[in-house]
């Protein structure tokens, strides 16, 4: 048996599109008649592993694969080639008993019923899975308050806000206990509020319950709070498979330094380090990593006006990833 939860080899999926008829009568009837299409490969050979337990985050931009992989791994679509196993299912040959391992959330699909209150829902779907009246019982009041759905469980569902729904949704997917968790942008349309509270609801159900999770978001405040690892992908293909400490040593390019001193101002001549602003006893800096190093300055630092604090920022997720996409993009141009 695999020792993991998730496990693809060579997977490929690619959809025939139509394209769009040539102008004027002629071309309109000829398109109705043998219409001309164009295959698109969505998915190109993806291979990788994911062991239980692991929180991981799937990035690319728009087009890149992510959720025609995630629709393959949930039995929903067939592949053209390749293998894969999920909770040591085949995805799309036995749909029905993985779907008793695996729970889905679609930020921009809903599975609540959209004039029945959550409650109502819930109730039904312990009928779907089959579950144990006692142990549904009991999963569903620690869900209940781990998620604070109190007081939303007997309004009807279009009644709720975005943040509430989502919130809902999401123990929609855990009420039957399941090992792997697929979320498909979760966040989209929350306000920063919101989106905090959803964030830290996963990282802690997750390590509560050991499920392992595959996030795919453009937030990166969703990949930092939520996942340990990412794997990259663009044009179907996978680009990177690490961890996200790794992935920002190597493609971080920047990072930000305040430095409160004695002297009330701090003047520093390093080369690879830029002064974004100064105030009394207060100087904020950039550092260009590769040229400057935190230990250097914070030494002539030292030296120059006596450090009383300071503090750190890493380079933004974002910037990390976009970073990594040109280095690849120069890459392959070469």
């Amino acid at each position: 048996m695999s020792t993991y939860a998730i496990e693809l080899n060579e997977l490929t999926k690619s959809f025939s599109i139509r394209q769009r008829a040539a102008s004027g009568w002629w071309g309109g009837l000829r398109h109705m008649v043998a219409p001309m299409t164009e295959k698109v490969v969505a998915v190109d050979g993806v291979s990788f592993c994911i062991r239980p337990g692991e929180r991981v985050a799937f990035i690319g931009p728009n087009g890149a694969g992510k959720s025609t992989t995630l629709k393959l791994l949930s039995g929903i679509l067939r592949p053209d080639a390749g293998r894969a196993r999920v909770a040591g299912y085949v995805p799309w040959e036995q749909r029905q008993l993985l779907a008793y391992r695996i729970g889905t959330v679609f930020g921009q699909r809903s599975q609540l019923w959209y004039h029945l209150p959550a409650r109502d829902t819930f109730e039904l779907l312990s009928y779907v899975y089959d579950r144990d009246r006692a142990r549904h019982a009991e999963r569903f009041d620690a869900l209940v308050d781990a998620f604070r759905l109190h007081d939303l469980l007997d309004k009807p569902v279009r009644q709720l806000s975005l943040g509430e729904r989502m919130r809902a949704e999401i123990v929609a997917s855990l009420l039957h206990e399941p090992n792997i968790l697929f979320l498909d942008e979760p966040t989209i349309g929350l306000d920063a509020s919101a989106k905090a509270i959803v964030r830290d609801l996963l990282h802690e159900q997750s390590s509560s319950d050991g499920a392992t999770l595959l996030l795919t978001s453009h937030d990166a405040g969703d990949i930092e709070r939520v996942c340990e690892r990412a794997i990259v992908i663009a044009h179907g293909r996978v680009l990177w498979d690490g961890s996200l400490k790794d992935l920002r040593r190597a493609y971080a390019r920047t990072q930000k330094l305040t430095v409160w001193t004695e002297c009330e101002s701090l003047e520093l001549d390093l080369p690879g380090v830029v002064v974004l602003e100064r105030t009394p006893y207060c100087t904020q800096l950039e550092l260009e990593l590769g040229k400057a190093s935190l230990g250097a300055v914070v030494e002539r630092a030292q030296r120059a006006g006596g450090v009383r604090d300071l503090s750190v920022e890493d380079t933004a997720l974002d910037d990390v990833i976009r970073a990594f996409y040109a280095t690849s993009h120069a890459e392959a141009a070469t």
